[in-house]
């Protein structure tokens, strides 16, 4: 019998677009069709989620995707409008997304939820006093760079990452660095996250990894993944919220 040639992958299929692109690619699209004209305001995020069904995020992520590309810009208390018409654009014609592999930091916030709340359950089996040290070290820090009102999230990232690395499974340790890596990396990240001017919401999150901590302390493994995955869960709604230009009091905090 002869080998089926119908069955080879097309190397464009390799790296497909990420949802966010094909929302992001669609709203490009009908704001070079003319649907959309220059200065015109785009209809509000809930009315484009619903009427694609997808989720919000997905299509906060677009949003911040055609800022980043210059298309659009958030206008304060006022909403996202069209600062820029893009060239006629067809199915096959979008370097600009081939060539984005960044990660939405929505997405990006999931996967480290799914991810590390599984590596704190399992590292409350694992974790020795030294790591409990190193733990407590990172939150005192974490504490007095927020009374300082200094912005170091260093003290945040090495907690997240010793928690795996008391996983003592060097594999889960590297998935979780580069997850890491990404979001340092990432300009979506940056134009979500430099925003935000107020410290109160980082308390809560000190808070959080204190309720972490406890219930490794306690060598408590469901406790450990309960705690770590509401931790991430407040982190993403937190930064949903501060970055919703649909809500009334909206301050800014997304785009310039």
């Amino acid at each position: 019998m002869g080998i089926n040639t119908n069955l080879t992958i097309s190397v464009g299929m390799i790296n497909p677009k990420r949802l966010y692109q094909e929302i992001g690619l669609g709203l490009q699209k009908r704001i070079a069709s003319g649907e959309f004209i220059l200065g015109e305001r785009l209809p509000p995020e809930r009315e484009i989620a619903e009427e694609l069904d997808v989720s919000r995020s997905i299509v906060r992520e677009a949003i911040i995707m055609l800022e980043l590309q210059g298309f659009v810009e958030v206008r304060k208390g006022s909403g996202v409008y069209v600062i820029k018409l893009p060239d006629s654009l067809n199915d096959n014609q979008d370097p600009e997304l081939n060539r984005n592999s960044d990660v939405g930091p929505f997405e990006l916030l999931q996967a480290r939820q799914v991810l590390e709340s599984q590596i704190a359950s399992f590292s409350a089996s694992n974790v020795t006093k030294s790591d409990i040290s190193r733990l407590r070290s990172y939150l005192d820090q974490e504490r007095i760079n927020l009374e300082d009102d200094k912005e170091d999230y260093e003290c945040d990232r090495m907690f997240h990452l010793t928690i795996a690395e008391a996983s003592q499974n060097s594999v889960l340790s590297d998935i979780l660095q580069d997850l890491w890596d990404r979001r340092a990396e990432s300009p979506m990240w940056q134009q979500l996250h430099a925003r935000i001017t107020s410290n109160t919401y980082r308390y809560q999150w000190l808070e959080d990894h204190e309720k972490i901590l406890l219930a490794l302390k306690k060598r408590d493994p469901e406790g450990a993944r309960q705690a770590m995955w509401q931790h991430i869960e407040n982190v993403k709604q937190t930064l949903f919220k501060l970055s919703d230009v649909d809500d009334p009091s909206f301050d800014g905090y997304l785009f310039r």
